[in-house]
């Protein structure tokens, strides 16, 4: 079975997009400002950030005030991803996902040990002037709780 992946929709302090790849049995994340890309000329900011347990691949909620994290959550893309090479500073895959698809890659900034650059490459899916649309619409918020993620950060 293939590992998978998942974009969370974050509003948080600020709306940004969480990223994570299942790996070594665990989310490894990274916090895209931004949000991803289907433009291959786009370079986006990634901050790594605490890996996450398996269990929050699915989680969508509103985390509650006072918590690491308090706002609203939604996964907006999962899926599956083949791994094609994974190095200390770079990982490559190819994203099997609703609205991602095709390859990308990390890469660690030089010098930098948080910063991190989501990079999709050119290929049959990559779309030039692409747009991000949002998931957290008025009516998706609407239907979300309040609940705890099941891990203390996000």
């Amino acid at each position: 079975m293939n590992p998978r992946f998942v974009v969370h929709e974050h509003e948080a302090t600020h709306l940004h997009y969480d990223f994570r790849l299942e790996m070594h049995g665990v989310l490894r994340s990274w916090a895209i400002p931004k949000g991803p890309s289907m433009d291959d000329s786009q370079k986006r900011l990634a901050l790594l950030v605490d890996d996450h347990p398996l269990e929050y691949i699915d989680f969508e909620g509103i985390i509650p005030e006072g918590s690491y994290g308090a706002g609203a959550v939604v996964v907006w893309d999962n899926g599956t991803y083949d791994l094609l090479e994974e190095k200390t500073d770079k990982i490559s895959f190819i994203l099997k996902g609703k609205k991602l698809k095709g390859n990308f890659t990390l890469v660690r900034m030089k010098g930098k040990e948080k910063e991190w650059l989501l990079i999709k490459q050119k290929d049959k899916h990559s779309q030039a002037g692409w747009k991000l649309m949002t998931s957290l619409t008025p009516e998706k918020r609407a239907e979300l709780n309040i609940r705890i993620p099941p891990c203390e950060t996000s």
